[in-house]
């Protein structure tokens, strides 16, 4: 009796103990559950094998998708034309135009068009969203050797004044914003340069030109131009002043770089 009440008496102070400081043993529990499954499966080795054959068999299968997994043309062309894969894809901005006896980059979003604004024009493309936005090629006889006979770059351009558009207003005014009296428009060589490539000479000029009712706040011309086999090859690509600066300066400067004589 007197053991019972000694036993009684420390399970009553076991129950007692503050739940705070009860912390209950988990790894010993999932070592026990483990030794459990590992003696089960020793005691039964037909169920051990059997176990064994459906883990074989499993990983087998799993081998094989993985082997004989491939991906089929149909979606391979998929992949690829969904760029899926990470394949460049081609420049789509500019399309390449041949023409007689020259070569250029035509901005993908320009039409042609069939208005003729000078002489010996043989192609004019322009934006779709703004006629503003264009280029033209000139060819005409001359009896040059090469552009540089034409004198300077600001010297030829001189000579090829009607570019830059003429002064439709004639008469005595006395204009605002920065203009001569009696003058109500102008131009402003931005840049000039020279380059020789396969043995011809070309000549680039970059142009701002303004007129006292213009609405894009000028124009910037880019003109490139050279001879060969006594032909003068002029290529023409402008955009307005605004327009230059929401995005038109790049298709401008790529279709002008592009101009080349075959």
């Amino acid at each position: 009796m007197a053991s019972a009440s000694c036993f009684l008496h420390h399970h009553s102070a076991a129950i007692t103990v503050p739940a705070r400081r009860s912390v209950p043993c988990l790894k010993p529990s999932q070592f026990v559950c483990r030794a459990q499954q590992k003696e089960t499966e020793s005691q039964d080795p037909i169920s051990n094998a059997a176990l064994l054959s459906r883990r074989l068999a499993l990983t087998v299968l799993i081998g094989s998708a993985a082997v004989t997994s491939k991906v089929s043309p149909a979606d391979a062309a998929y992949g690829e034309s969904a760029n899926i894969f990470g394949k460049p894809k081609s420049n789509t901005d500019f399309r390449p135009y041949v023409g007689d006896g020259f070569k250029i980059s035509i901005p993908a979003k320009w039409n042609p068009s069939g208005e003729v604004e000078y002489p010996g024009q043989v192609l004019r493309y322009e934006d779709n969203f703004d006629a503003g936005s264009n280029l033209c090629v000139l060819i005409s006889p001359t009896d040059k050797k090469a552009i540089t006979d034409y004198g300077s770059s600001e010297e030829f351009l001189s000579q090829v004044d009607y570019l830059l558009g003429k002064q439709s207003y004639s008469g005595k005014t006395d204009s605002e914003g920065g203009f001569d009296s009696g003058v109500v428009a102008t131009a402003n060589v931005l840049e000039t340069s020279t380059a020789v490539v396969d043995g011809t000479q070309y000549y680039f000029l970059s142009v701002l030109t303004r007129t006292a009712d213009g609405d894009e706040g000028g124009k910037h011309l880019l003109i490139t131009a050279a001879v060969k086999d006594g032909k003068l090859y002029v290529c023409k690509v402008q955009a307005g002043d605004k327009r230059w600066f929401k995005g038109a300066k790049r298709y401008v400067e790529s279709a002008a770089s592009s101009f080349s004589i075959a």
